[in-house]
């Protein structure tokens, strides 16, 4: 009885282990969620808002809770130093986005996505961005942080970017640069060269949930395998006791028909 009883320890700790995990996991799932439904309710707040001057928000660090705010901004693009954002993606579709530098007056300049340009798979990146409107222009643009990653893919090499970061590309410009970059959604004048807004980010709240109920359940079936396991060992263990006490009887070999 003490083996089953080692057996069903072993047994115990086992699930016991499993089960905190797969509840860790259900957890975090959850906390997934949780930061997909925020992110969300900042993107629909910032898109209910009406524009505001980019002066209102030039003098902060750009945040998270600041992004897809739409802002206004008006001055002159430097056309010398530009970057190609590549291996980009916008509503599924592959391609590039430039950034180029827009300065303020002031001595300043602000990192300007002026927008994605599709790529056909395959195809090879472009070398070289279309260039911008001269002269004065006026944006509409959504506000958004800076990306963060690997240093090799925020640092510019021959103008190519992977990430946009604004700490970053101040190294590789003559003037200061403004925190975070915005986004171009309209232009005056209009620019030339195909284009086309960078997409919201989808608002669903994705697979999340469902995903923490199915390490719920795994954990719910974990602990009914081993109920059914420890009963299937009482089980027969009963069936063995019964047979040591009640044998089957012998035979008559002395009896003749």
């Amino acid at each position: 009885m003490r083996r089953l009883y080692l057996r069903w320890l072993g047994l115990l700790v086992f699930v016991l282990v499993l089960g905190i995990a797969f509840v860790n996991l259900g957890q975090w799932q959850l906390r997934r969620l949780e930061q997909r439904q925020s992110a969300n309710a900042v993107v629909i707040a910032n898109q209910n808002r009406p524009p505001i001057p980019y002066s209102d928000v030039a003098d902060q660090p750009i945040t998270d809770e600041d992004e897809w705010q739409r802002v206004t901004v008006t001055g002159t693009f430097d056309a010398e130093h530009q970057f190609i954002a590549r291996y980009r993606v916008n509503d599924e579709t592959p391609g590039i986005e430039v950034v180029t530098p827009l300065e303020l007056g002031d001595g300043r300049a602000l990192l300007v996505d002026r927008g994605f340009i599709p790529v056909e798979r395959g195809q090879p990146m472009p070398e070289t961005a279309p260039a911008p409107p001269t002269g004065e222009v006026t944006i509409t643009a959504h506000l958004r942080p800076s990306e963060n990653g690997r240093r090799n893919a925020l640092e510019p090499v021959n103008g190519q970017i992977r990430l946009i970061n604004s700490d970053a590309l101040a190294e590789a410009l003559p003037h200061p640069v403004q925190d975070g970059y915005v986004s171009v959604l309209e232009m005056t004048p209009p620019q030339e060269g195909g284009f086309v807004p960078v997409a919201l980010p989808e608002l669903s709240e994705g697979p999340h949930f469902w995903y923490a109920v199915q390490w719920f359940m795994f954990t719910g079936i974990a602990l009914v395998g081993l109920v059914v396991f420890i009963r299937g060992d009482i089980r027969e263990r009963r069936r063995g006791r019964d047979t040591s006490t009640n044998p089957a009887p012998e035979p008559d070999t002395n009896r003749t028909d």
